[in-house]
């Protein structure tokens, strides 16, 4: 987690100093950064919330969803806004090339998005996470940077760039994401354990939480 929060940041530093900021007339993609594993208490339920309570009745977001439970969730709520959807990431751990390949679809989608807002679980501590956007800019914001001309950037250079530093922000997203999973999972076998869950029910928990860790 912590090399890919390097990965993120290096990125947001660049644009930080470039003074990038998202376009407005245009439509923005969210992604949502869940998984296919239960187990986790409401930390799918949590993104979904927040889509739902931010995007109420904003139609000009589009929304792609990464993992099978946040998916099955905001198609009840959102379904006419989902345009992408991703299964099987990070069956062991998130790596780059997930990332990667994620950040190649998007960059494939026919819309001309003003900007990529990309929601995950932000690692506070083993017991506390929160959904936090974070923005993953368009070549066209980039350029409009006051500051793009110090980088000396070549026109040709530019695309890769960009879909170089949504990989960035999309492999940090994944990791913290996947870290928050793996102590949400953990507390709540601790607190069934503590509520004095019969035997059997805690040995299946262990069961599934040790299978979960495996695939």
């Amino acid at each position: 987690m912590t090399e890919s929060r390097t990965y993120g940041e290096t990125s947001e530093q660049v644009f930080k100093e470039a003074e990038t900021k998202p376009l407005e007339d245009k439509k923005t993609l969210l992604v949502v950064c869940s998984s296919d594993k239960g187990l986790c208490g409401g930390i799918h339920s949590g993104l979904t919330r927040w889509v739902r309570r931010n995007l109420d009745g904003n139609t000009n977001v589009d929304i792609a969803v990464i993992g099978e439970k946040s998916k099955a969730q905001l198609s009840r709520s959102n379904a006419k806004q989902i345009v992408l959807s991703f299964a099987g990431i990070g069956k062991d751990v998130p790596t780059f090339a997930d990332a990667s390949a994620i950040a190649d679809q998007i960059s494939m989608l026919p819309e001309d998005y003003a900007s990529v807002r990309i929601l995950y679980n932000k690692f506070l501590n083993a017991q506390s996470y929160e959904p936090t956007p974070i923005e993953a800019y368009s070549e066209e914001a980039i350029t409009q940077s006051p500051n793009f001309a110090a980088f000396e950037i070549d026109d040709d250079t530019l695309p890769n760039l960009r879909e170089y530093a949504l990989a960035n922000a999309l492999f940090w997203a994944l990791a913290e994401g996947h870290a928050c999973e793996q102590s949400a999972r953990r507390n709540a076998m601790d607190v069934s354990n503590a509520q004095g869950e019969p035997a059997s029910t805690s040995t299946d928990m262990c069961r599934t939480h040790r299978r979960t860790l495996e695939t």
